[in-house]
């Protein structure tokens, strides 16, 4: 078994989806495995890896063949979208609104499993401001300046817009608004001072608040994210995956990815996020109907 390979897609290209490469008597199965730059790529390798690792390990007997995983961590959210939908990658994890999107696409992409937190399928977002900001509500923003994540993020968009537009709220109401791509661009915006509020991750939140920097205004739910195979993907393999997955009971493991387990995931489960994308589709179109 060999070691997770890893790229930045901006060094090296896509390669061709689950290869398979012949040795002396048997086949390695190569899966190509990527996900969206949400924090620095060091950071998403460090908690990526041993999940990888794990899984290359638990697939050989369930497939009967040796298995090599590569790691892409794409740039953007739209880039592991793009790559999903043209089957450039096996699977991949992504959020919530970014499975949502990719599905309208390529309606053949398949759930493979989703994550739990605390043993649940729901988790927090949260829209902070620093520690010392005089603003208390939602509606203290009406003037102010907001950092989003990237265009594409569940919780850094598109159910933070829906909670401002439930808060009477449009991106008419702020002095300026910017997608800043990712959750620790964001936090650290508004620790400094370059914003008075912004939407990110509970977890990057959290490190924020005990050091002191910043504290919430609101909190709101969001889905768990779903890791998903491109369409066409041999059903033995998308089935193996499935199966390591919801066995994955390793501590280790799970504490580095900050999950505490996987579940079979439906459709139906990020239904919940289908209404708040239409919600925050009224931030930049006010008084439209969706």
């Amino acid at each position: 078994m060999s070691t997770v390979l890893f790229a930045l897609l901006a060094l090296l290209p896509a390669a061709p989806a689950a290869q398979h490469k012949t040795g002396d008597d048997k086949s390695v199965l190569m899966l190509e495995f990527g996900v969206a730059q949400s924090d620095k790529a060091t950071v998403m390798y460090k908690k990526l890896s041993p999940v990888l690792e794990w899984l290359q390990s638990d697939l050989e007997p369930r497939l009967k063949r040796s298995v090599d995983v590569h790691l892409t961590i794409f740039k953007s959210y739209d880039e592991s979208i793009d790559s999903l939908v043209a089957g450039k990658v096996d699977f991949v994890r992504l959020g919530a609104a970014s499975y949502i999107s990719a599905k309208k696409r390529n309606d053949k992409v398949e759930l493979v499993a989703m994550e739990l937190e605390n043993g649940s399928k729901r988790f927090q977002g949260v829209i902070a401001v620093r520690e010392g900001s005089p603003l208390q509500t939602l509606a203290d923003l009406k003037g102010k300046r907001f950092a989003f994540g990237d265009q594409n993020s569940t919780i850094g968009r598109y159910l933070a817009q829906a909670e401002l537009v439930k808060a009477n709220l449009h991106a008419s109401d702020f002095a300026d608004f910017r997608y800043l791509e990712r959750h620790d661009k964001v936090a650290r915006a508004v620790e400094i001072g370059d914003f008075d509020a912004g939407a990110l991750a509970m977890g990057t939140f959290e490190e924020s608040r005990k050091a002191g920097k910043l504290r919430a205004l609101c909190t709101f739910d969001n889905v768990t994210k779903p890791w998903i195979a491109r369409a066409g993907l041999e059903p033995a393999v998308s089935a193996a995956l499935r199966e390591s997955l919801l066995s994955l009971k390793d501590a280790a493991v799970l504490k580095e990815l900050k999950v505490s387990g996987f579940a079979i995931a439906t459709d139906e489960d990020y239904a919940f996020v289908r209404e708040g994308m239409k919600h925050a589709d009224e931030f930049e179109h006010e008084g439209e109907k969706n």
